[in-house]
C-alpha cells in the first residue's frame, strides 16, 4: 500500500509534506497538491522557488 502525503503551506509560505492520514497540525493548509512521497516532492521542487520566509521577501 502506498502512503499518500500532502503538500501544505504555512502563513510564510513555507512548503512540507504532511501524510494525508493525519490531521493537519496548527498553522499549515493544503495545497491541493496530493500524491505519493516522490511527486509532493518534485511538486515542492517545482513551486517553492525562494525559500525565504514571507516576511523577509517583503
Amino acid at each position: 500500500m502506498t502512503t499518500m502525503w500532502l503538500v501544505v503551506l504555512n502563513d510564510e509560505e513555507q512548503y512540507s509534506l504532511w501524510s494525508a492520514a493525519s490531521p493537519l497540525p496548527a498553522g499549515w493548509r493544503p495545497t491541493g497538491f496530493e500524491g505519493d512521497r516522490q511527486a509532493c516532492l518534485d511538486h515542492i521542487d517545482q513551486v517553492w522557488t525562494d525559500m525565504r520566509p514571507k516576511r523577509v521577501r517583503r
